[in-house]
């Protein structure tokens, strides 16, 4: 999908985490050219246009990841064989191929534009998203998707410091948010108040679950109740979900694990 600033080409990665695939952004112009955020996979044809795109826009000088889920990694490490260029992310920690570590706040040329690093964990703890500062576009990666949530997976998925990164964002004068999943957002700060007003709607059914078993109930249970409508075969990440709920409400002081993995509110 081409714009004044950025082309997205969707890598071909389609499933049920991913949706139709891994949106690689390609950005920049000029004497200063272009950066892939998130080069997806390992696909030949997916690379070739890669850098074909790159090469329209000035030459690829750089490769930034969101983080380190290999839906979003995976073709950096060929990406940088061809091209000669430098991978940077947030930690090597989470993204071992990474050159160099990326900062909050850090910066980097796009054109007339500038581009800045925002640090945003909670879908995972070396999650980073990229705001086009001049035309008030993030790239989102996995922090907001086009279509539906985002699965929150503990311990590298964090559902406080999540609703944190999401409440930083709503101070921000977003105009687009492009996400690595699914269509562009036009509406940021309606989709930013959806999320967080869905995952405390969330929070209060399992509130109400844990007020109704005062000696305690376990994930599992309270995931056929909550999810009861949805294909079993679901619940496997719903049963995430709910831990990531369970696991913000204990560091809050509300709730407690108890024996044989029990829940229990304080």
């Amino acid at each position: 999908m081409p714009s004044e600033r950025y082309t997205i080409i969707l890598a071909p990665n389609p499933s049920l985490m991913t949706g139709q695939g891994t949106n690689t952004v390609v950005l920049g112009y000029g004497d200063e050219g272009a950066t892939v955020i998130d080069p997806g996979v390992d696909d030949p044809e997916h690379i070739a246009a890669i850098i074909q795109a790159g090469e329209e826009r000035g030459g690829i000088r750089r490769i930034l990841i969101t983080h380190g889920h290999g839906d979003h990694v995976g073709g950096a490490a060929v990406l940088r064989e061809k091209l000669g260029v430098s991978i940077y992310a947030f930690s090597r920690a989470g993204v071992p191929i990474a050159d160099e570590e990326i900062s909050d706040g850090a910066s980097f040329p796009a054109g007339a534009d500038t581009l800045r690093a925002i640090h945003t964990p909670g879908h995972r703890y070396d999650h980073l998203s990229f705001l086009l500062e001049d035309q008030r576009t993030l790239f989102a990666g996995d922090l907001i998707a086009g279509e539906g949530t985002i699965v929150i997976v503990p311990p590298e998925g964090d559902l406080l410091d999540y609703l944190a990164s999401l409440s930083r964002l709503q101070s921000i004068d977003l105009a687009t948010i492009v996400p690595a999943h699914g269509p562009i957002v036009s509406n940021p700060q309606k989709k930013l108040t959806e999320y967080i007003e869905h995952r405390m709607q969330r929070e209060q059914e399992v509130l109400t679950i844990l007020q109704t078993n005062p000696h305690g109930i376990a994930i599992p249970t309270i995931v056929r109740q909550i999810y009861a409508a949805v294909n079993p075969a679901l619940h496997r990440m719903a049963a995430y979900s709910i831990e990531a709920h369970l696991l913000k409400l204990e560091r809050e002081g509300r709730v407690c694990r108890e024996r044989d993995d029990l829940w229990a509110l304080v």
